[in-house]
Parts: C-alpha cells; sequence; structure tokens
C-alpha cells in the first residue's frame, strides 16, 4: 500500500491527512517515482487555504498536496527508453508530490546528482527555478548592490548567493539568528522591519536593485532608497506600487536546464541550501506549520524513505 496526502476541505494544515491505497501505476511517456523526500513552499498553504491560488491551479476537491519531490524510479510506461529502473531523479508534481509513489511525464523529471541529498534535493524545484530566473532578471554585476529581502528563506537563500555570483554586492534582510550565517554566504545582513532604508543606507553608500521575496515592504524600501521600479523584481507582492514598473519574474520564467544547473550547484557545494527541519509524512501537518512560523533557514522538508 502507498501512502498520501490528502485534503478534502480548505483550511489549515489541520485538513491534512495522510491515507492509503494502491501505488499509481506509469501511462504511456510517464515514469513512477519512490518518493524519497517532498520538500514544502509557501505556494502550498496558500493553495490549501482556497481562494485565488487554489484557483489558479484548477484545485478540485479531494486532492494530493505538494509540489517538489526526489526520489528514485521504479516503473516505466510505454514508450519511455530515456530513463531505466534505479534512476534517482528531481522535479516537481503540483499536487501529487506529498505520496510514497507519484507518476509524472518522463520529461518532467531531470536526473539527481550523486553528491547531493535526496533530502535538499526534494526541496529545490520551485525555489531553484524561482530563484534562478528572478535573479536573471536584473541582469546583475559587479556594479551593482542588491537589497534581498527574506535571505535566509527558501527562494532568498538560493536567490542571493546566486546574486553574489554576479560580483554584485548583496544586502540580505534576516532576523539576527541568520545574520552569521548569510555573512558565510558574502552576504551583508540587516534586520527587516520598520526603518529599513535607513539601516541599509548605514551599511552601503547606494542601492541599484531589488530581490522582493517578502512582501510590500521591501519594494517601498527600494523605491525610499532610489531604485528605479524596473530593477525591483518581486515574487510575494506582485502588483504593489504597479505604477512604479515592478516586475513579478518567478519560476514560470526559468529556462529548461536551469533546475540541472543549480543542482550540480548545490552537489558541488558551490552554491548552500540549508534545511531547517525534517518530518515524516506523517507529520505533514506540523511541518506546515512549522513553515508557517516564519524564521525558517532555508527549507522544510517531508522524508518518506
Amino acid at each position: 500500500m502507498a501512502r498520501f496526502v490528502r485534503f478534502s476541505e480548505f483550511g489549515g494544515p489541520e485538513v491534512l491527512r495522510v491515507i492509503t491505497g494502491d501505488p499509481p501505476a506509469p501511462g504511456r511517456g510517464q515514469v513512477r517515482v519512490r518518493v524519497h523526500a517532498a520538500g514544502l513552499n509557501p505556494v502550498d498553504w496558500k493553495i490549501l487555504r482556497g481562494g485565488p491560488a487554489a484557483g489558479a491551479y484548477s484545485v478540485v476537491l479531494p486532492s494530493g498536496n505538494g509540489n517538489d519531490f526526489s526520489g528514485v524510479i521504479d516503473g516505466l510506461g510505454a514508450g519511455v527508453t530515456s530513463w531505466a529502473v534505479g534512476d534517482a531523479v528531481l522535479g516537481g508534481s503540483r499536487m501529487f508530490a506529498q505520496a510514497d509513489w507519484l507518476v509524472v511525464e518522463a520529461s518532467a523529471v531531470i536526473r539527481k546528482p550523486d553528491a547531493l541529498g535526496f533530502v535538499p534535493a526534494g526541496a529545490l524545484d520551485i525555489a531553484g527555478r524561482t530563484a534562478t530566473a528572478s535573479v536573471r532578471s536584473l541582469a546583475l554585476t559587479r556594479d551593482d548592490t542588491v537589497l534581498v529581502s527574506a535571505a535566509a528563506g527558501g527562494v532568498g537563500v538560493l536567490a542571493a548567493q546566486l546574486a553574489v555570483r554576479t560580483g554584485a554586492a548583496v544586502v540580505g534582510t534576516a532576523s539576527p539568528a541568520n545574520h552569521d550565517f548569510l555573512r558565510s554566504l558574502g552576504v551583508i545582513p540587516v534586520a527587516y522591519g520598520p526603518g529599513l532604508a535607513d539601516r541599509v543606507r548605514a551599511l552601503v553608500p547606494r542601492v541599484t536593485a531589488a530581490l522582493d521575496n517578502s512582501g510590500p515592504a521591501t519594494i517601498d524600501a527600494a523605491l525610499e532608497l532610489g531604485v528605479p521600479g524596473g530593477r525591483i523584481n518581486t515574487i510575494a507582492a506582485r502588483g504593489h506600487r504597479a505604477d512604479a514598473g515592478i516586475t513579478g519574474v518567478g519560476g514560470q520564467a526559468a529556462r529548461p536546464g536551469d533546475l540541472a544547473a543549480l543542482a550540480n550547484r548545490v552537489a558541488s557545494g558551490d552554491v548552500v541550501l540549508p534545511v531547517d527541519r525534517v518530518f515524516s509524512l506523517e507529520e505533514v501537518a506540523d511541518a506546515y506549520r512549522c513553515l508557517m512560523g516564519g524564521h525558517v533557514r532555508g527549507k522544510v522538508v517531508l522524508a518518506l524513505v
């Protein structure tokens, strides 16, 4: 029997249930993956609550949950020649990832680097594609100083490191408990909250770009610091100050090879993806409470194997 996370009504983590059933069978062009790890993302609980997020993904109740996963292929559908049973892979499967087994199109997974553990690999899909695309959108150079909000969070920690790799100076907002960690990544830490622009001015002479991963306050601070609207990208407050030309580039703009390239960088140690806590599948509700509580360094992951 296989375990699956399901919800039959919209709400908070309390509506999540773990049910059992037969493992799915792969169809033509598909592979079946024995899931080893499944990462959590803020969009998951926004969908869980219902409303616009659930509508955007056409959620029909009862529904599965989650997106990010890593695991091992244990079944091939007709016509699949690009993969073999036993291949370790990672990817995303919206509303199906939190289960012992899932089936996906063979083209929808990428090979997991041998040096990359299943737990971080299972948390890479959304954050990795989003961070890569958002950083690329600003065309940063060594002449830039970029403000990155939520720089210790799942997307922010990757975006901050990728921004550092462009040669830009990076100022990252985080709680004081994460400041030494950000310094170890080459990021100048700053506390978030009221007065952010003044604190940033005390650290650097100017800011030329901003990556918002937390909400309107970052956009407002960046504008106060003189950053042109077209050099502020948000994934957390799309529509805020649209009059200023704020952009909203996220994972939808990722290129086909982005996730594999980032997976290799994490595997090599060039980029760090911290995992704050690991929960079992049966602890899925507690895992979301942890994520929703904030102050998470990196990712929260479910380990299934």
